[in-house]
């Protein structure tokens, strides 16, 4: 989904990480590639602090302000290539951010319509890694949303893995819905919903599976509603989605669909340690969002099954 070329960045929704570069205080990994998928495999799109790894200085008490600085101050800005969103249609970063910018004021306009308030949540796109309220953020954990300081934590560079190593399409709406996707859990987390995750279960009708099925829903909510949104002077952020469009989103729902990555790296599928849903669920549920426009449509956990 391409934006309008004169619609205007707000980079003020997003911050900076530090670059560490390094492998992640605290982090756990079985070693060499094999440990990093693995570890993908666990978090991606996760939503889970207790499964998150903590640096061992801070405890995973709080964010690390010497690291993270909010994009858009006078004292240099991280982020000064993001003007419009002719700067959107060509840089990573900037389609992030204008994406964060429709995301929020889609569901700013949206969520009043229940009854409850929404906050825009921030998001902080780092270099390497960074440190987050619910522990260390690295291009090896992928994206994903902190409850505990209520932001979203995303590595550029995971659009490449997505598709180099997951075979996801490098379209557009790929990307754009990586991120309503996570911002999709800060809408759990404001409707009280996010603690249904923590069953304690596995498999593909687990209350994880639900809560990352029913974010894809609500991405796929934005996405039929995002060419409504507009910058602060009224302008359209997105155009028109096309067909591609709609493939790009589907072609990375179903890269990350627990069957396709156990495949890809066991050789096997194992339904009963599905944590965040099979490929067909998970284009499944973003085409009820998308063909529906509503968020009641995004209800996973009244149905007996969800695949």
């Amino acid at each position: 989904m391409s934006f309008n070329d004169n619609a205007r960045i707000d980079t003020s929704q997003v911050g900076s990480g530090g670059g560490g570069g390094g492998a992640p205080g605290g982090m756990v990994v079985g070693g060499g590639i094999g440990g990093i998928i693995l570890l993908v495999i666990m978090l991606i799109f996760g939503i889970n602090p207790g499964q998150l790894p903590t640096d061992p200085g801070t405890g995973g008490g709080s964010v690390d302000q010497g690291q993270v600085e909010p994009a858009g101050t006078e004292n240099g800005n991280a982020f000064s290539q993001c003007k419009t969103g002719a700067d959107a249609n060509r840089d990573d970063t900037c389609r992030v951010i204008l994406t964060v910018n429709s995301v929020n004021d889609y569901w700013s306009k949206e969520l009043p319509r229940y009854g409850r308030k929404y906050t825009p949540a921030k998001t902080i796109l780092y270099n390497g890694s960074t440190q987050s309220a619910c522990g260390t953020a690295s291009n090896q954990v992928g994206p994903f949303y902190c409850p505990l300081d209520k932001q979203v934590y995303i590595d550029a560079s995971f659009f490449q893995i997505l598709t180099t190593q997951f075979g996801s399409s490098g379209g557009p709406l790929a990307q754009e819905y990586v991120v309503a996707h996570e911002y999709g859990h800060h809408i759990e987390d404001t409707l009280g919903l996010l603690d249904r995750a923590q069953d304690g279960g596995t498999g593909p009708n687990s209350g994880g599976v639900r809560i990352e099925l029913m974010a894809d829903c609500l991405a796929g909510v934005w996405a039929k509603n995002a060419t409504e949104t507009t910058d602060s002077a009224g302008t359209k952020l997105l155009k028109p989605l096309t067909d591609k469009d709609i493939k790009d989103a589907l072609s990375a729902a179903a890269s990350v669909g627990d069957d396709r990555i156990q495949q890809k790296t066991q050789g096997r599928v194992s339904p009963e340690s599905w944590t965040h849903g099979s490929a067909e669920a998970r284009q499944k549920w973003f085409t009820t969002g998308y063909q529906s426009g509503d968020l009641n449509q995004c209800d996973t956990f009244t149905p007996s099954t969800v695949e």
